[in-house]
C-alpha cells in the first residue's frame, strides 16, 4: 500500500473528480490526501481559451506539482488534456466514460428547436459554435466561460435563452434536473475525450501506474484514444473547431469526426471511419487515417492550410 497526494483544480468538479479517485484508492487501502490548485485556465476568464494558450493553461501547474513532487498523480477532465503531453509525463489511466454528450440547458426553452429566432447561446467552444452554426444558422452565440457553477449562474442572471455544457459535469455533481435536452452524438459530435477521466503521472513513477491499473477502464481509452490522434493529427488544440467521438463494439471501433470554419465560410466537414482494433496503437492509427480524410475533404471544399493551421477566431 502507498501514500498518494492527488494534484487537482479547485472547482467544485475538479475537487469532484480528485475525490471520486482519492475513494477508489482508498478502498484498496492506499493513504490519498488532495492538493487543490489555481489553474491560469481558471483565472483567465475575460478571453477564450483558443486566445490565451488552450487547453495546457488548465493543466500546466498541477505538472509542475508533479515535477517537484508535492504530488503523485494529477486528475483531470479528458477534453481539457492536451494532445501532446511534456516530456517526462504520460497518461497512466483513463477511467470508465461517463455520458459524452452534450447538455442543452434552459430556464425557457426544451430544446435547440424551440428557441426563437436569434436566441442568445453561450459556449466558448469553437466546437460547439461550429456545430451549432450548421444546426441554426439563425442564433447569436454569445462567449461563455468559466467553472459549470459559474455558466449556470450566468444563464440563471438572464445573460443567456439556453447554454451548452457537458453532460458529464452536470451528472457528476448533481444536477441532471438541469438538463433540458441532451444531443444526439450524430447532430452535436462531443470533443475528443469529453466524459473520460484521465490521470497523469511522471513517466518514472511505476509504482504509481501499478497502483492505477485496477482503475483502467480499456474500453475507453481505446475509443479516446482514437479520439484524441484525430485531434493530435489536426493540430491538438482548442483553437480548431474538431469534434471526434469514437464508440467499441466487440473489436470494432467506430470513429465519427467533424471539421468547422469558425469564420462560417466553409460547410461543416464530416467523416466517420470503421475498422478492428486491438490496442492503443491500432485506435490510434485509424484515428491518423480519421484525420487525413477530415484534411482531404476540407481542401477539397475549398479550404486552405491557412484553414487547418491557423487559430480559429470565435465569431459571435
Amino acid at each position: 500500500m502507498h501514500q498518494f497526494t492527488i494534484a487537482t483544480r479547485e472547482s467544485r468538479l475538479a475537487m469532484w473528480q480528485a475525490e471520486h479517485v482519492q475513494a477508489l484508492l482508498g478502498g484498496m487501502g492506499h493513504q490519498v490526501k488532495l492538493l487543490g490548485m489555481t489553474t491560469q485556465g481558471d483565472q483567465i476568464l475575460d478571453r477564450a481559451l483558443s486566445q490565451v494558450g488552450g487547453k495546457g493553461l488548465f493543466v500546466k501547474e498541477l505538472e509542475v506539482a508533479l515535477e517537484e513532487k508535492r504530488a503523485d498523480l494529477a486528475v483531470h477532465s479528458l477534453k481539457d488534456v492536451p494532445m501532446e503531453l511534456p516530456e517526462g509525463f504520460s497518461l497512466a489511466c483513463v477511467m470508465e466514460r461517463e455520458d459524452p454528450r452534450d447538455a442543452f440547458v434552459s430556464n425557457q426553452y426544451a430544446n435547440l428547436d424551440a428557441l426563437p429566432q436569434g436566441a442568445v447561446v453561450g459556449t466558448s467552444s469553437l466546437r460547439r459554435m461550429a456545430l451549432l452554426r450548421a444546426l441554426r444558422p439563425d442564433l447569436r452565440i454569445e462567449p461563455l466561460r468559466g467553472n459549470l457553477d459559474t455558466r449556470l449562474r450566468k444563464l440563471d442572471e438572464g445573460l443567456y435563452d439556453a447554454i451548452v455544457l457537458a453532460a458529464a459535469g452536470l451528472k457528476r455533481l448533481g444536477l441532471k434536473e438541469r438538463i433540458r435536452a441532451e444531443f444526439d452524438p450524430s447532430v452535436m459530435l462531443p470533443a475528443a475525450g469529453q466524459g473520460a477521466l484521465g490521470i497523469e503521472v511522471r513517466t518514472d513513477r511505476a509504482d504509481v501506474v501499478a497502483a492505477l491499473a485496477p482503475l483502467v477502464h480499456h474500453t475507453t481509452w481505446l475509443a479516446v484514444a482514437a479520439e484524441r490522434a484525430v485531434s493530435r493529427a489536426m493540430g491538438g488544440s482548442c483553437s480548431m473547431p474538431l469534434a471526434a467521438y469514437a464508440t467499441l463494439a466487440e473489436d470494432l471501433l467506430t470513429i465519427d469526426a467533424a471539421w468547422g470554419d469558425s469564420e462560417g465560410q466553409l460547410p461543416l466537414v464530416r467523416v466517420r471511419l470503421s475498422g478492428p482494433v486491438s490496442d492503443l496503437a491500432s485506435a490510434t492509427a485509424l484515428g491518423q487515417r480519421v484525420a487525413d480524410d477530415l484534411r482531404s475533404q476540407v481542401l477539397a471544399q475549398g479550404g486552405t492550410l491557412a484553414h487547418l493551421t491557423e487559430p480559429a477566431k470565435p465569431k459571435a
